[in-house]
C-alpha cells in the first residue's frame, strides 16, 4: 500500500504538462501510431499545457492583483482567508487516503467504457483532487471514510457522463476532434441549465453573441486585444493603480487575450493526430463506436468569451462579498471565478450575455458555500499541515467549485431527508440536461453533415 502511494504521488508530482503528454504517448502507441508521430504529438501537448498554464497564471496574477487592490481600497475585512483552488488542491492531496482515489477513478472509467456507459477516457488524473476533496468533506460530515469514497465514486460517474454530453460542444468551440472536458467544474451547468432555458426565452438573449459576433458589431472594439485593453484599463483605474499602472494592466490583459487563441491552436495540432488514431483503432475493432479523450478545462482557454465574462463578473463577486449577510470570505486567490464560467461556456455555446448573467446570479451561491464549508476546509488544512502561518484565521475558497453538489452529497450521506429529496431533484435536472444535450448534439451533427 505504501509503495502504491509513493508511485502515485511521484507520478502526480510530475504535473499535468508532463504526466498527461506521457499518458497520451502511451495511448498513441497503443493505437498503433508511429513512435515519432506519437512523441511529437505528446510533446506538443506538453508545450500547449505549459503555455496555457503560464498564460492563466499571468492572467490570474495581473487581474487578481488588481481585484485584490480594489477590495483593499474599500477597507473590507472578512475573517476567512481565500486560498483559491491551488490551496485547496494542495491540502486535498495531503489527505492520508488521497492516493486511493487515483485507482478508483481508473477502475470506474474502465468499467464504464467496457459496459458502454461512457464514451470518455479521462486522462486528466491530476484533477482527481476534486474527488479527494469531496471524499474529505463527506467523511467529516459522516465520520465515515467509506461514505466519502462512495460520494467520490458518484462524482466520477457524473463527470464522465457530463463529458459525453458536452464533447460535441467542446469540439465546436476548440476545433479539436475527439476530446472533451470531464471536469468537476463543468457540473455547475446542471443548476445553470434551468436558468439558461429561461434566459433563452428572452429574444435579445437567444441570438448568437460570442466574441466573433461582437467583432462584427463593434469592429475594432471587439478585437481580443482591444477588449482586453479596455477591461484592464477600467479595472486598473477602479483598483487605484494610477495612469501608469492602469495602462500597464491594459497591455497585460490585451497580451493575455491575444495569446490565448494562439496557444490553444497547439492543442489542436497535438490532439488531432491522436484523436484520428483512436477513431481508426476503435472503428477497426468496435465498428463505429466513438471514444473521447477527457482533458483538463484549459483546452477551452482559447475561447475569448470565457475570459471576458469571468473578468466582467469580478466586481460583482467583490460587491456580493460585502453586501451578503453572513458571508465570511473576501475573494482573493479565487477571485477569477473559473468555477462558473467553464460550465456556462459549454452550456451557452459562448453566448457572452447569458454567461455574464450566469456569473452575476450564481455569485452568492459560491460565497455562501465558501462560508459554510470554511470550518471543514480549515480543519483539513490544520490536520494535514499543508497550509501554515494564517494566525488562527479560517481558510476557505471564495469560488467554491460544485457548491450545489457538495452541499447536497454531504447531507445526503448523513441521511437528511430534505437533502435527499433535493438531490433527487438535482439528478432529475442532470438527466434533463443530458437529454437536452443529446437533442442539441444530434442537431449539430445533422448541420455538420449538410
Amino acid at each position: 500500500m505504501e509503495l502504491l502511494k509513493t508511485i502515485i504521488n511521484y507520478i502526480l508530482n510530475l504535473g499535468a504538462p508532463v504526466f498527461v503528454p506521457f499518458l497520451m504517448l502511451i495511448i498513441g502507441l497503443c493505437m498503433k501510431m508511429k513512435f515519432k508521430d506519437a512523441f511529437s504529438a505528446a510533446l506538443t501537448l506538453g508545450v500547449a499545457f505549459t503555455g496555457m498554464n503560464i498564460l492563466i497564471g499571468f492572467m490570474m496574477t495581473s487581474m487578481g492583483g488588481a481585484a485584490t487592490a480594489l477590495a483593499q481600497n474599500t477597507g473590507i475585512n472578512l475573517p476567512a482567508v481565500d486560498i483559491g483552488w491551488p490551496g485547496m488542491a494542495s491540502i486535498s492531496w495531503a489527505w492520508p487516503y488521497a492516493f486511493l482515489l487515483f485507482p478508483l477513478q481508473i477502475c470506474i472509467n474502465i468499467v464504464m467504457l467496457i459496459t458502454n456507459q461512457t464514451k470518455t477516457l479521462n486522462v486528466d488524473m491530476w484533477n482527481v483532487w476534486n474527488k479527494i476533496f469531496t471524499a474529505v468533506l463527506v467523511s467529516y460530515f459522516t465520520n465515515n471514510i467509506l461514505f466519502g469514497f462512495v460520494a467520490a465514486a458518484i462524482a466520477i460517474f457524473l463527470e464522465l457522463k457530463i463529458g459525453d454530453a458536452f464533447a460535441p460542444e467542446v469540439e465546436r468551440l476548440t476545433g479539436i476532434p475527439g476530446v472533451t472536458v470531464p471536469h468537476f467544474i463543468a457540473l455547475i451547468s446542471i443548476i445553470l441549465f434551468p436558468l439558461d432555458e429561461l434566459l433563452k426565452k428572452i429574444p435579445a438573449l437567444n441570438k448568437k453573441f460570442d466574441a466573433e459576433m461582437l467583432r462584427e458589431k463593434i469592429g475594432i472594439f471587439g478585437e481580443n486585444s482591444v477588449m482586453g485593453a479596455i477591461i484592464g484599463l477600467v479595472l486598473g483605474a477602479a483598483a487605484g493603480y494610477g495612469v501608469a499602472g492602469s495602462l500597464t494592466l491594459a497591455v497585460q490583459a490585451a497580451c493575455a487575450l491575444t495569446l490565448f487563441p494562439m496557444v490553444s491552436k497547439l492543442f489542436s495540432a497535438a490532439l488531432s493526430p491522436i484523436s484520428d488514431a483512436v477513431s481508426e483503432f476503435m472503428r477497426a475493432r468496435f465498428g463505429d463506436r466513438e471514444v473521447y479523450i477527457g482533458l483538463d478545462w484549459p483546452i477551452l482557454g482559447g475561447c475569448s468569451e470565457l475570459w471576458v465574462s469571468v473578468i466582467c463578473t469580478i466586481p460583482v463577486l467583490l460587491v456580493a462579498s460585502v453586501v451578503l449577510p453572513g458571508n465570511l470570505v473576501l475573494p482573493f486567490a479565487g477571485i477569477i471565478n473559473l468555477s462558473f464560467v467553464v460550465g456556462s461556456l459549454l452550456l451557452t455555446g459562448g453566448n457572452l450575455a447569458r454567461m455574464i448573467i450566469h456569473g452575476i446570479i450564481s455569485a452568492p451561491l459560491f460565497l455562501y458555500a465558501a462560508t459554510y464549508f470554511a470550518p471543514y476546509i480549515t480543519r483539513l488544512a490544520n490536520e494535514t499541515g499543508a497550509i501554515k502561518d494564517y494566525a488562527g484565521n479560517m481558510v476557505s475558497w471564495s469560488t467554491f467549485e460544485g457548491p450545489d453538489f457538495r452541499y447536497l452529497i454531504t447531507h445526503v450521506m448523513q441521511g437528511d431527508i430534505i437533502s435527499i429529496v433535493l438531490f433527487v431533484c438535482w439528478l432529475g435536472l442532470f438527466f434533463l440536461l443530458l437529454k437536452n444535450r443529446a437533442a442539441y448534439n444530434k442537431k449539430l451533427a445533422e448541420e455538420s453533415a449538410q
